[in-house]
């Protein structure tokens, strides 16, 4: 796809800052509008200097280049390529105020499934927070067996709520701080294979590209935002974990913490998350859950509840149960992320419900639903 490849180029030109490809890329629309801007007869856009012309002119071909060589290795890797415009694109991630302008994904996880949380927590897990892990998955797998468990695949804690979640039968994703030409640490290969069939590996970084510690740093922003939910295993007082909690705050995402012992240091960033009152303490996954207004999956779609729209298709009737109770309406991205359904598909369901008088379009892309 033409616009694939432009995008890749555009966050490869030499000498343009990720936060100016970003801004350029939301101001003109597309990857290839950018570009379209160096063939252009007409006036610059006020936003667009001169000087930034001049960058994108010397990066235009070594960046092509090489997105033309990531296009290649997807191709043959069977690597989804996802821009941030894409229909697919994770639709959490398009809402905070940096995401990645392309993701390389490997896997078969749904990245806009109606339930996903990030685990985070020390790479120096002890038995307290392995138990935690082993035993807050299958619990959870019990009340919400949809759920996409997201993490970084990492020493300690990450590794252990990727192994927990497969164990479960629950599909889960890692989200790498380098190219998906390799794994690290190479010690999870085997877990990462076997996360292929049952989620995924997602990144936002080429091939050959080396996981230094600063990719780990804005790897964790993606962590944070493609979750309704950041669950802190254990953490001393310092560390990535901390970090990607506060990035969740700040994206106006829900934080949990487990509590630990006073005196324990890899508990200590738990605690002090709790007593600053800036993760909820839980100690199991109904504590969670409840907190998150969860309902159990299966109660979603129950055949008495989809019995109260009989005269529509199930997708319809879905489409009915998630508006029914809205006095103020919902909005269309909502709807999408709830109810797993492409944007198109249900623009098109939306407006069959129209049509049959039960559903009313409102100012700002939200939905009611008509007493009927």
């Amino acid at each position: 796809m033409e616009e694939h490849l432009y995008t890749l180029a555009l966050t490869r030109v030499r000498g343009l800052s990720q936060p100016m490809a970003l801004a350029l890329y939301k101001e003109l629309g597309s990857a290839k509008a950018v570009f379209d801007l160096l063939q252009s007869k007409e006036s610059l856009p006020p936003f667009v200097s001169p000087k930034l012309i001049s960058i994108l002119r010397a990066g235009e071909a070594d960046a092509l280049k090489r997105a033309q060589e990531e296009v290649d290795f997807c191709t043959k890797g069977k690597i989804r390529i996802l821009a941030l415009n894409d229909d697919d694109y994770p639709a959490r991630l398009k809402e905070i105020p940096d995401p990645p302008l392309v993701l390389f994904f490997l896997g078969n996880a749904n990245l806009n499934a109606p339930r996903i949380i990030s685990i985070v927590g020390t790479r120096r897990i002890t038995e307290y927070g392995k138990s935690i892990c082993h035993n807050f998955l299958p619990d959870l797998k019990r009340t919400n067996p949809d759920t996409l468990i997201v993490s970084g695949l990492a020493y300690g804690v990450d590794i252990h709520a990727h192994r927990a979640s497969l164990e479960s039968n629950l599909p889960t994703v890692g989200i790498l701080a380098h190219g998906l030409d390799m794994i690290y640490p190479s010690l999870h290969r085997q877990t990462a294979q076997q996360m292929l069939a049952q989620g995924g590996l997602l990144t936002e970084y080429f091939s050959k590209t080396v996981p230094d510690k600063g990719n780990f740093v804005r790897r964790n922003r993606i962590v944070a935002g493609i979750s309704e939910a950041t669950v802190v295993v254990e953490s001393a007082d310092r560390g990535g974990a901390l970090i990607t909690a506060n990035l969740a705050r700040d994206y106006d995402r829900e934080v949990f913490a487990f509590p630990g012992r006073l005196n324990d240091q890899y508990s200590a960033g738990c605690n002090k998350l709790i007593a600053q009152q800036k993760a909820a303490l839980i100690t199991c996954a109904k504590d969670m859950t409840t907190a998150l207004n969860w309902p159990e999956t299966s109660a979603l779609l129950e055949p008495r509840e989809l019995s109260l729209f009989p005269e529509f298709t199930d997708e319809e009737a879905r489409v009915c149960l998630a508006l029914k109770g809205s006095m103020e309406g919902i909005h269309i991205n909502k709807l999408v992320v709830d109810l797993n359904i492409p944007v198109g598909q249900l623009t098109a369901l939306l407006f069959e419900l129209e049509m049959k008088g039960v559903v009313k379009p409102l100012v700002g892309g939200r939905y009611k639903l008509l007493d009927f």
